[in-house]
């Protein structure tokens, strides 16, 4: 790896003559100087320059919280996009790769929280609610799905961009979550509807990897249905092990070592779902949902599961700023706002359609469908050993994905201030509203 480069040209000061300052030797030490810190950091080693992009995502994110008041969440992403190969190219999306234990095991983390915080009884006692959770999910991938199909892309594509859609950000969602605290019926279910509809998206994208592969020549189904069969079983039973463990082991300890014994459940797991091909996602959400369910009020998570999974949520932010494309915006712009409007629009109308029923007031079901809209590529990115497309899944049309990525950024950085606004300002469960 490169080393930091500090050395700097000093024979720029006497450009005109030996021994002696010119003003074009001045403007141009002025030139090198303003250049010079964006030279070293693309220079520096990898890990120093992740070090020093997470100290300027935290300053930056209590900088954005002071002045505008939203959460530092925000900060943090646009710290990762400056960075991104979007606006400077201080890193880029290989260097990443190595990083992706580490971030798989932040996004296991912030999913095993939402887990441990929802109740699925709350589905039985409220069977509206229920139906609200899966017409939401279904509606918002038929919605965006048929928008795409109606502009010209082939079905197996649009499919694919419905499949991603319906996923809210469990990332998102949790860390803006954590800073706000909100409380009332929209925030509560908030992350019921995002744990739903996670789930439908991995079960929508494991149905589309299978149907897509039908028109493969020498395609047997059998073989792919067992295999998507086994990782949907595989996740839910690691899942359901680990929480009855975690309920099992927490009898025998106390105080501080309860988030240890977490922490470390949750990294066991997710190394034993990558190890035998299983969907970290659904089983560490299934992991909090049995431990919640058994445990009861007994079951203590800590934020990010203390200081050492708030450390990880920052770099996964930094990250989900460094991955953000904007590239061919303008010509995809028509793909990119069918993508953002269909989905707008299917989620906050199925939320408002189905308020009364499920037994939520007008601001407040309007609040919830503007909280919903933080998108997240988790479902895709989590199936893949490295932070690009996964090799086992088929590729879709080539403008259809890039479409799909910049409608992800977009919805991605501006996921914060959804949230904000949803909750805060329309549904008013925050302490600033």
């Amino acid at each position: 790896m490169n080393k930091l480069d500090v050395s700097f040209p000093l024979d720029l000061l006497t450009a005109g003559h030996p021994g002696e300052f010119s003003l074009d030797s001045l403007g141009a030490l002025g030139r090198e100087l303003a250049h010079w810190p964006i030279d070293a950091l693309r220079g520096a080693d990898p890990i120093m320059g992740l070090a020093v992009l997470m100290i300027v995502a935290l300053l930056a994110g209590e900088a954005v919280h002071r002045v505008t008041r939203l959460p530092r969440a925000l900060g943090a992403m646009l710290v990762g996009a400056l960075a991104s190969p979007l606006a400077l190219s201080l890193v880029v999306k290989s260097e990443l790769d190595p990083w992706k234990p580490l971030l798989d095991l932040a996004v296991g983390l912030l999913v095993f929280e939402l887990g441990s915080r929802i109740r699925p009884r709350w589905l039985i006692d409220n069977p509206w609610l229920a139906v609200k959770c899966l017409a939401e999910a279904v509606v918002t991938g038929a919605a965006v799905t048929g928008a795409l199909v109606w502009m010209g892309v082939a079905l197996p594509s649009a499919a694919l961009a419905g499949a991603v859609a319906m996923a809210s950000s469990p990332v998102i969602a949790m860390t803006v979550l954590n800073e706000l605290k909100p409380r009332g019926q929209a925030s509560e279910r908030l992350l019921m509807m995002t744990a739903v509809n996670t789930v439908c998206a991995v079960l929508a994208l494991t149905a589309w990897r299978v149907l897509t592969t039908l028109d493969s020549d020498g395609f047997e189904w059998q073989p792919a249905l067992m295999g998507a069969l086994y990782t949907l079983c595989g996740s839910y039973l690691l899942g359901a092990v680990s929480g009855l463990l975690l309920e099992r082991l927490s009898r025998q300890i106390h105080g501080s070592g309860l988030a240890a014994l977490q922490l470390a459940l949750v990294v066991l797991a997710a190394m034993l779902a990558a190890q035998y091909t299983f969907s970290p996602l659904l089983a560490l959400l299934i992991a909090g949902m049995v431990a919640r369910a058994r445990m009861g009020h007994r079951l203590r998570v800590e934020p990010q599961l203390g200081s050492g999974g708030a450390a990880l949520t920052l770099l996964l932010l930094v990250t989900l700023g460094l991955l953000s494309t904007l590239e061919g915006l303008i010509d995809l712009l028509p793909l990119v706002a069918a993508i953002i409007g269909a989905r707008f629009l299917a989620k906050t109308g199925t939320v408002m359609l189905l308020a009364r029923p499920s037994g939520l007031g007008w601001r407040q079901a309007l609040g919830l469908g503007l909280a919903l809209q933080p998108a997240s590529s988790l479902p895709v990115l989590l199936t893949s050993n490295t932070l690009g497309w996964p090799s086992a899944l088929p590729l879709p049309q080539s403008t259809l994905l890039q479409a799909l990525l910049i409608a992800l950024t977009l919805m991605q950085l501006s996921g914060p201030i959804w949230l904000q606004l949803g909750l805060g300002v329309v549904a008013r469960e925050t302490r600033d509203a």
